[in-house]
C-alpha cells in the first residue's frame, strides 16, 4: 500500500487578537503500548479523577444511590490492543498453498448502551460498539500470502459487536459478562495493484469485564472480548481465489457518560455537548473538536504530469477528523495532555502535487474508513518563578487556571514541533482559520515528524511579561517522509530555538518570533546524486549522515480590535533531503484576518493571504532531471517560484460550530510554469466544545 503523509494539525483553541494563542498546530518509531500498559494507565488515571473524599460504596438490599446508579443510557469510548487469527488458503489455476497468520495492534472505538437495574443488584443491559485499527498501515494487517506472482493483503476497515450484559452491582463498582452478534469489515489487496476486493462477515462474540463508577455521571472499564466469524471466501482480480477464517481478541479500557436522555430526571433531554463533557471534578477536563473539509478544483493545463503531479483532470476529495482531548492535573505544576483522533480521508491527489499543499488536514497516510492515532500524549510541569500571575484559558493544549508570568515550563513525549514553535495568532490551524501549508506554517521550516506531523521530544520554555525563550529536541525519521524513528539519540535529531518579544504599537499588542533549527539526519544530497549518472537518480544511495539548518521570522500585529496582520520568512540551506515537512527551501508569506465586528457578525472571520515559495539551486536541478521529493516531481522542470493566494469566510453558526468557504488560487505548481494554475475549492464544517 502507498501511505501519504499529512501536515500536522492545530488544535482548535479559541483565538484572542493580540493576545497569546495557547492552540496547537495539526497536518509517527511505531511505539505501541503494550495491553497491559493500557489498563494499568486507566486504572492510575480513574484513581487521580476521583473526587476528594470519595469512598466506595458496599453491597446493600436497597438499590445505589443515586448519584451511582447504574441505570439508564450511556455513551463512551474505549481502546485497547486487538490480537487476530486468520487461516488462510490461496487458490490459482496452478497451485494451492495454505497459510497461518496472526497481528495484532492498537485500536480505539465508541460504544452506546441501555442499563436495566433490578431491586437485587443485578444489571441487565444492552451495548453496541465499533473499533477501528491505528493508523499504522501493519496495524490493520489480519493476514499476508505471497505465492510468487502477487502479495495479497488481508486489511481491516473496522469491527464491532451488538451485545446482551449481565452484570452484578456491588455499589460503585460492576461485574459483567457479555455476548452476542459481532460484524466485522475487511479488503483484500494485491501488490502489484491491480484492484482490491471489500467483504463484510458477522459471527458471535462474548467476553467479560469490570467498571467503576468514579463520579456520579463518569464510568471507567477493563473489558475483554473473544470474537468468532464465519469463514469467508473472496475472489480476487488475479484471477486466485482466498478463503479465511478469522477469530479477534481484545483487551480494552473504557470510559462511559450517563446520559439522562428522553427527559428522564429532566428539563433538557439533549444537553449540549459541553454539559455531557463536563468532568464533574477540578483535576481534569474535557474538549473535543470535529471538521470536515471538501475540497476540489476543475481541470487545468498541463502537457505532461511525473509521479509526484496534482491530476491534470478535475477531482474532489475530502478529509475528516475528530478529536479528544483529555487533560489531567497530576500534582502542583504537574499535567497530562492525552489527544487521541480518528482520521479519515484523502488529500487531492493523495497529497502530491504542490510544495504549498491546499489543505493542511491532509494526510500523507490517507484512509478510506476511520483510523484511530493516539496522537499527543505528553507530561508538562510547570515551575512558578514568583510575582505577577495570568489566567490561562481553557483548551485543548491548556489546563485552565492560574500561572505566574514568570515560570519555567518543561515538555516530554509525543506532540508536533509546532504545537511549541511557530505559533501565529492569525495563521496557524487549518480546522479554524487558513488551510495552505506554507501560509499557516513556516514552508522552510523542515520541522522533525512522522507521516502525520508529529513526533517525540522535550522542551523548555522559560516565559516574562515581554518575551519568551523556548528551546527543544526532537527524534528525527530514520530515512525521508517515513514514520520511522532514528534512534541515535542526541547524535540524530531536530535541536531548535526561537525567541519570542512581545510589544506594543500605537497601544496594540504584537509579536516577533525568531526561530532557528539544525536537523542532524541519515539523507542524501541532490548534488551528490545529480553528479553520478549512475544512480538513475536514486537519492537513497547517497544517504549518510548530514545537517541542514534554517530558520524563520514570524511576525504578527493587531491593526485594530479586529484586525490584524501577519508575515513570515523562512528559509533552509536546500542541499539534502527533505525529511518531514514539504518541498519549500524559501518562503514569504503574509497577510489579513478580519473580524465582523463591523457588519455585526463579531464571531465571522474574513481571511486573505499569498506565499511565495521556493526551492534551491540543487533541490530545483534534481527535479528538472526527473527526481522525486516527498510532494513534487513532474518528470520536469520549467522552474518558477511557487505563487499561492488564498482566501476565506468562516461563518459562526453558533458557538460551537463554524462553516468555512475557502478559494485558493495555485500558480507553478511544484515550482512548474508548465502546469497550472489551479483553482481549489473548498468547504469547511468544523465543531468544538
Amino acid at each position: 500500500m502507498i501511505v501519504r503523509r499529512r501536515p500536522a494539525r492545530p488544535t482548535s483553541a479559541r483565538r484572542d487578537f493580540g493576545s497569546r494563542e495557547l492552540s496547537t498546530p495539526h497536518n509517527r518509531i511505531s511505539l505501541r503500548p503494550s495491553a497491559s500498559a493500557l489498563i494499568a494507565g486507566a486504572a492510575t488515571a480513574a484513581a487521580l479523577l476521583l473526587p476528594q473524599g470519595a469512598a466506595a460504596g458496599g453491597i446493600g438490599k436497597q438499590r445505589p444511590d443515586p448519584a451511582y446508579d447504574w441505570s439508564g443510557f450511556y455513551v463512551g469510548a474505549h481502546a485497547g490492543y486487538v490480537r487476530g487469527h486468520a487461516g488462510a488458503t490461496l487458490q490459482d489455476a496452478t497451485s494451492v498453498a495454505q497459510n497461518s497468520n496472526g497481528a495484532g495492534g492498537i485500536t480505539a472505538g465508541a460504544q452506546a448502551g441501555y442499563n436495566f437495574v433490578t431491586g437485587s443488584n443485578l444489571l441487565l443491559g444492552v451495548e453496541a460498539d465499533i473499533s477501528f485499527p491505528s493508523y499504522l498501515p501493519q496495524n490493520a494487517v489480519l493476514s499476508e500470502f505471497d505465492n510468487g506472482t502477487a502479495n495479497t493483503l488481508q486489511h481491516l476497515d473496522y469491527y464491532g459487536t451488538v451485545r446482551a450484559r449481565l452484570g452484578v452491582i456491588a455499589g460503585r463498582w460492576l461485574g459483567y459478562v457479555t455476548g452476542g452478534l459481532a460484524f466485522e469489515h475487511e479488503r483484500y489487496l494485491t501488490d502489484p495493484d491491480v484492484g482490491r476486493v471489500m467483504n463484510a462477515r458477522i459471527g458471535w462474540a462474548a467476553g467479560a469485564g469490570v467498571e467503576y463508577g468514579f463520579t456520579p455521571n463518569w464510568s471507567a472499564r477493563v473489558e475483554y472480548l473473544y470474537s468468532q466469524y464465519q469463514n469467508a471466501t473472496v475472489d480476487l482480480p488475479t484471477g486466485a481465489s482466498y478463503a479465511t477464517s478469522l477469530n479477534l481478541q481484545t483487551v480494552r479500557v473504557g470510559v462511559n457518560r450517563k446520559m439522562d436522555w428522553f427527559g428522564t430526571g429532566s428539563t433538557d433531554a439533549f444537553p449540549s455537548l459541553a454539559a455531557v463533557a463536563d468532568p464533574e471534578s477540578g483535576r481534569w477536563e474535557i474538549h473535543g473538536q470535529t471538521t470536515f473539509i471538501g475540497q476540489g478544483y476543475p481541470s487545468f493545463r498541463a502537457p505532461y504530469s511525473g509521479t509526484n503531479s496534482l491530476f491534470p483532470g478535475a477531482q474532489f476529495k475530502n478529509t475528516w477528523s475528530t478529536s479528544l482531548f483529555a487533560n489531567v492535573r497530576l500534582w502542583d505544576g504537574g499535567e497530562f495532555y492525552f489527544n487521541p483522533e480518528f482520521l479519515q480521508g484523502y488529500g487531492l491527489s493523495d497529497t502530491v502535487g504542490a510544495g504549498g499543499f491546499p489543505n493542511g488536514e491532509a494526510q500523507k497516510s490517507g484512509f478510506a474508513y476511520p483510523h484511530f492515532s493516539p496522537s499527543r500524549f505528553y507530561l508538562r510541569q510547570t515551575f512558578g518563578l514568583g510575582g505577577e500571575q495570568e489566567q490561562l484559558a481553557s483548551s485543548g493544549s491548556q489546563l485552565s487556571g492560574k500561572a505566574d508570568i514568570s515560570r519555567l515550563t518543561l515538555q516530554v513525549g509525543r506532540f508536533s514541533v509546532i504545537d511549541v514553535f511557530d505559533g501565529n495568532s492569525y495563521a496557524h490551524d487549518p480546522r479554524r482559520d487558513f488551510m495552505n501549508w506554507s501560509i499557516w506554517a513556516s514552508g522552510a521550516f523542515d520541522y522533525a515528524a512522522d507521516k502525520l506531523g508529529l513526533g517525540y521530544g522535550a522542551t523548555a520554555e522559560l516565559n516574562q511579561k515581554q518575551w519568551a525563550i523556548r528551546a527543544g529536541y526532537f527524534l528525527v525519521d530514520a530515512e525521508s517522509n517515513s514514520n520511522n524513528y532514528d534512534m541515535k539519540l542526541l547524535r540524530r535529531g531536530e535541536y531548535v530555538a526561537e525567541l519570542e518579544t512581545r510589544y506594543s504599537l500605537f497601544g496594540l499588542p504584537g509579536k516577533l518570533r525568531t526561530l532557528g533549527f539544525i536537523n542532524s539526519t541519515y539523507s542524501g544530497s541532490y548534488r551528490e546524486t545529480l553528479n553520478d549518472p549512475s544512480l538513475n537518480l536514486d537519492i537513497t544511495q547517497t544517504r549518510r549522515g548530514r545537517i541542514k539548518y534554517g530558520y524563520a521570522l514570524n511576525l504578527e500585529q493587531a491593526v485594530t480590535d479586529d484586525i490584524g496582520v501577519f508575515g513570515r520568512w523562512s528559509w533552509n540551506d536546500g542541499k539534502n533531503e527533505i525529511m518531514a515537512f514539504t518541498d519549500i527551501d524559501s518562503s514569504l508569506s503574509g497577510g489579513v484576518s478580519i473580524r465582523g465586528q463591523r457588519w455585526g457578525r463579531p464571531d465571522d472571520v474574513i481571511g486573505i493571504a499569498g506565499a511565495l515559495n521556493g526551492l534551491s539551486r540543487d533541490h530545483r536541478d534534481f527535479l528538472a532531471a526527473g527526481g522525486l521529493g516527498p510532494l513534487i516531481g513532474d518528470g520536469a522542470l520549467n522552474y518558477r517560484r511557487e505563487r499561492v493566494f488564498e482566501s476565506y469566510y468562516a461563518l459562526a453558526l453558533n458557538s460551537s460550530w463554524t462553516a468555512t468557504a475557502d478559494y485558493q488560487l495555485i500558480a507553478n505548481p511544484a515550482y512548474n510554469a508548465d502546469r497550472g494554475p489551479v483553482s481549489v475549492f473548498s468547504g469547511r464544517v468544523h465543531g468544538e466544545f
